[in-house]
């Protein structure tokens, strides 16, 4: 079970990764961080690229409609241009970012911020998507979420594209992906 950590005075920061398949319930436990956030009463800033405008253009949206107002952002840097002042810094569906999301992250750290990262682990094809591997070398906390297989009802980690479409990017929900063992996923 995961244990929130919690500041001391001298403000250090931290990273925090929340990673898995589609429908594995990511958004849902970022909002549900960030909510306590606000509930304690620290300062919070929550971003999404804008290339993800599938369920709202200025809230993160969870799979269960579960919502939470974010900046949508089309550059990381902007993120550091809007968090000053912060106590955390939410970032939703980080894969769309490219590798220098990592710097960013790493200077919020410096400045004592608490981050907290979603995104996916592993593209269509099963391979480590965007800078999402690279940060869980670097958090000190990682929570690796799972759906249920729709095929076999196992756990699944995988994101199955029932789309014949190559590019490693492509916006869907269930009509275009579904979560599969890896039995499943690799038709053993």
């Amino acid at each position: 079970m995961f244990v929130e950590p919690q500041r001391s005075d001298n403000k250090k920061g931290w990273v925090e990764v929340i990673c898995g398949c589609m429908f594995s319930g990511k958004t849902e436990e970022l909002i549900r961080r960030l909510r306590r956030v606000e509930i304690a009463g620290q300062k919070v800033e929550i971003f999404k690229p804008t290339k993800d405008m599938r369920y709202h253009p200025e809230e993160i949206v969870s799979h269960d409609s579960s919502r939470i107002r974010s900046t949508p952002v089309d550059n990381h840097y902007n993120i550091l241009l809007l968090t000053s002042d912060v106590d955390v810094v939410g970032i939703d569906e980080a894969q769309f970012f490219d590798h220098e999301i990592i710097e960013v992250i790493e200077e919020l750290t410096s400045k004592g911020i608490r981050v907290i990262v979603a995104g996916l682990d592993m593209d269509y094809t099963g391979k480590p998507f965007g800078p999402i591997p690279d940060l869980l070398a670097r958090a000190e906390y990682i929570v690796k979420l799972h759906a249920i297989c729709a095929k076999c009802g196992s756990n699944a980690h995988y994101s199955y594209r029932k789309a014949k479409i190559d590019d490693q990017i492509l916006m869907g929900e269930k009509d275009v992906y579904e979560p599969r063992c890896r039995k499943c996923f690799y038709g053993h």
